[in-house]
């Protein structure tokens, strides 16, 4: 809700560092972004798609998982070379990162990496607790606003609409070469989004409970105004015509306030997806990733081929990402072609056959293929919280384990199966 710390900026910008030392600020009506210099794209892999990630966290007591407004107290301890990619969020009690654009899955992760680990020690220093979670798990005072003028104008136009310590999100950049291809794009996109909402949910937990929803996160955001499926767009001028009709009507207060699960950034020139919750393991975040811009490099071909995008109804889209965020993985899914539901897992494979061709030529297959083979075993954010509180009964299981998976902690025999799929990859 921010806004962008650091992120991709076109179709062919690549960035090799983890975080890069050379970057300039910009001064927006979000706060102040960094955004790292461009680098050059290898004359060997030429109109590969960029790809950035924002990612939203909480910060909780360490004792009783309640949320604290403690961003002051973490970004004091934020080491130098990790600032430029970390800001505040709407909440006292959120914090934000942003990885710089790049080419290849293995950047974005070492990026990532460095970001949530820094970040978590940063969290320890300051007394507190760093979760990569959709929703607080438990009741508590709520934290307030960050001092921001724009933060405050929402609050007095908008009302108590956040009554919790923050909705944590994560957002997908993916660059594109100009707004109305964007916005083409962005038409493509639409039916396949809720299935990939079901991938993110991590916020099965509220209030000490479990609501039965894969992703209350998902039923509380909706309480903003313009929280909603992308609409069908016609044109560039139709959606910027779309936008200033809702800043005149007040249901936005600027363009940063479109909530639409996929938007034209306001910022960079990319399509930004911001679907779900945030994923609690960096595994889970570099799935999305790779599955999403491999989505935006399927609809950029079907555009330049000729192929009209898949119509579905509004409020078919609706109960699609409904169905998401009550299911998850873990049950059935909207068809957005037939109708009708399908278990989930049906669609998601269907999903990744269709994207297949642009996970291969990004090089990101073997790592997609490791990474599904975990999230079939180990299940979404949702289900694996669920598995750590059955074991005793207690949210203090939870919330621990949402910290381990936050640090980044890594898995040996995921990194043997990435090895495996290369080697079985023809040559």
């Amino acid at each position: 809700m921010a806004g962008s710390v650091a992120m991709a900026q076109g179709t062919t910008v690549a960035q090799d560092t983890a975080i890069s030392p050379d970057t300039t600020s910009q001064g927006t009506a979000e706060g102040t972004t960094t955004r790292p210099a461009p680098a050059q794209v290898p004359a060997e892999r030429p109109g590969l798609l960029t790809v950035g990630v924002e990612e939203e966290f909480l910060l909780v007591d360490p004792e009783t998982g309640q949320g604290v407004p403690a961003v002051d107290r973490v970004l004091e301890q934020v080491p130098d070379d990790l600032r430029g990619q970390v800001q505040h969020e709407f909440q006292t009690s959120q914090i934000e990162i942003g990885s710089p654009p790049g080419l290849e899955l293995g950047a974005l992760r070492h990026s990532l990496g460095l970001l949530r680990s820094g970040l978590s020690d940063a969290a320890e220093a300051a007394d507190v607790r760093l979760l990569a979670v959709g929703a607080g798990l438990v009741d508590g005072p709520i934290p307030p606003v960050f001092e921001n003028p724009r933060f405050h104008r929402m609050v007095e136009q908008f009302g108590p609409l956040v009554d919790g310590p923050g909705y944590n999100g994560m957002h997908v950049h993916v660059g594109i070469p100009d707004p109305e291809t964007g916005v083409r794009v962005l038409n493509h996109l639409r039916p396949w989004l809720p299935v990939l909402h079901a991938v993110t949910t991590n916020s099965p937990f509220h209030n000490g409970r479990d609501t039965g929803y894969a992703s209350w996160r998902s039923m509380l955001w909706e309480r903003w105004p313009s929280v909603a499926p992308t609409p069908f767009l016609e044109s560039h001028a139709h959606y910027q015509w779309l936008v200033d009709q809702l800043v005149s009507t007040g249901m936005l207060l600027d363009e940063g306030m479109v909530y639409w699960y996929a938007r034209l950034s306001s910022h960079y020139p990319t399509v930004e997806i911001r679907i779900g919750d945030v994923c609690p393991s960096l595994d889970d975040t570099i799935l999305v990733a790779a599955l999403v811009r491999s989505l935006v490099g399927t609809a950029l071909n079907d555009i330049a081929q000729g192929r009209e995008p898949v119509m579905i109804d509004h409020h078919l889209l609706t109960a699609a990402h409904w169905r998401a965020a009550h299911d998850g993985l873990d049950g059935l899914a909207v068809d957005p072609v037939r109708g009708g539901t399908m278990p989930a897992w049906e669609l998601l494979d269907r999903l990744v056959d269709r994207i297949r061709p642009e996970l291969d030529r990004h090089g990101d297959l073997p790592e997609v293929t490791a990474l599904l083979d975990r999230l079939r075993r180990d299940g979404t954010g949702a289900t694996r919280q669920r598995a750590a509180y059955a074991r005793r009964g207690e949210l203090a299981d939870v919330l621990a384990d949402l910290a381990r998976q936050t640090r980044g902690d890594r898995r040996d025999d995921l990194a043997e199966q990435r090895r495996t799929n290369r080697a079985e990859q023809p040559q």
